[in-house]
């Protein structure tokens, strides 16, 4: 009786790709242990169309190939290297951890990329150092499976973090704090807050703003609130507040809106070297994007009154939006008094973009 496998191994060396093609396809659907070496060999081929099919079959055989495809990552052909890496982050399996993480700083960003998928799934705890480094990565795609490998690992990584936030090196604090505000757990807010009391360098401090607002945690509340009162870091701790949104903080942010009645921002156009608008302006345009997070129904007639200021309007407007179809009796009556034509255009924009239909009433 013919032995399909030892055929289709054969046919691997046929001089058609069509019938190269079609023998790794074969030996994918046959499973066998036997067709591993052949189709690694495969994955040398010239031809793009054999090499996938190769890939493809094994991934599909699955288990038996795992510790050929992890020393493939070390082969001096990178196209080798990026498949079996690409089937290693199917498969993911413990044998090949360590070839696996070497590859997380392999020179091709593919294999670094597929690296990180593996050993997320692997929930490998020893790989969050290089994972945090990762994130700093050049490319954008590995970046994101960065940090889809570290919420992989949860708390375990929260875990291994931590201790990095008493480094001596602001780097490493800063890398740690981004990762942890992207791992958003609950376990990381005590020690980011004692490091928000007593950190000095204005970026890392400026980072662990921005993590306690990723984190959502109301234990945050109060020295995010405190933070509100150094100008550098006003605009970021209102948003962070805003992403926690909790009603609490309502009153907060209402006063960073108190110097909107400032006739001197009207007619003005705002620079980046103009100090009245990185001190005042800003945080106010910050405080009406974190209210329009919270969406309290309290918040609207501030929302209707900031339409009077032009270098706002646009915030206000869509932050009215935000409250969707319920905001439509509020905008129709606010119409009712309204002769400016520019706030008119503005509200009549809002009114269309929550569903209303002009025709529904005369304006």
């Amino acid at each position: 009786m013919p032995d399909q496998v030892a055929e289709q191994i054969a046919a691997l060396k046929d001089k058609d790709w069509g019938v190269r093609e079609d023998a790794a396809v074969i030996l994918g659907q046959c499973g066998d242990p036997r067709g591993v070496r052949p189709l690694i060999e495969a994955l040398r081929d010239s031809d793009r169309a054999v090499r996938e099919a190769a890939t493809a079959a094994l991934s599909a055989i699955g288990e038996p190939a795992v510790l050929d495809l992890g020393t493939c990552l070390r082969d001096p052909n990178v196209s080798v290297q990026e498949s079996a890496a690409s089937v290693l982050a199917t498969i993911a399996d413990e044998r090949v951890v360590d070839p696996l993480m070497s590859a997380l700083l392999n020179e091709d960003w593919v294999v670094r990329m597929y690296a990180t998928q593996a050993l997320g799934k692997l929930k490998v705890v020893e790989a969050t150092g290089t994972l945090v480094l990762l994130l700093q990565d050049k490319v954008k795609a590995v970046r994101d499976e960065a940090i889809v490998a570290l919420r992989f690992l949860e708390e375990s990584a929260v875990t291994t973090l931590i201790p990095s936030l008493q480094d001596k090196n602001w780097s490493i604090r800063l890398r740690t704090v981004e990762a942890l505000g992207l791992l958003k757990s609950s376990g990381a807010v005590p020690p980011l807050l004692d490091l928000l009391a007593r950190e000095e360098d204005t970026s890392v401090k400026q980072d662990v703003i921005w993590g306690l607002g990723e984190i959502g945690d109301t234990r945050a509340i109060d020295s995010l609130v405190h933070a509100m009162k150094e100008t550098r870091f006003r605009p970021l701790a209102i948003e962070a507040l805003g992403k926690i949104g909790d009603p609490a903080v309502i009153p907060h942010l209402l006063e960073a809106l108190e110097d909107l009645k400032d006739a001197d921002f009207e007619g003005r156009v705002p620079t980046s070297s103009n100090d009245q608008f990185e001190q005042q302006l800003m945080p106010m345009e910050a405080a009406i994007k974190a209210l329009a997070r919270i969406r309290d129904p309290q918040t609207i007639p501030v929302f209707l009154s900031a339409l009077k200021s032009t270098l706002v309007r646009t915030e206000a407007s869509e932050a009215l939006g935000s409250f969707g179809r319920s905001i439509i009796p509020h905008l129709l009556e606010y119409m009712k008094t309204e002769k400016d034509e520019n706030i008119r255009y503005h509200v009549k924009e809002t009114l269309a973009k929550v569903g209303w239909k002009p025709r529904q009433v005369r304006m």
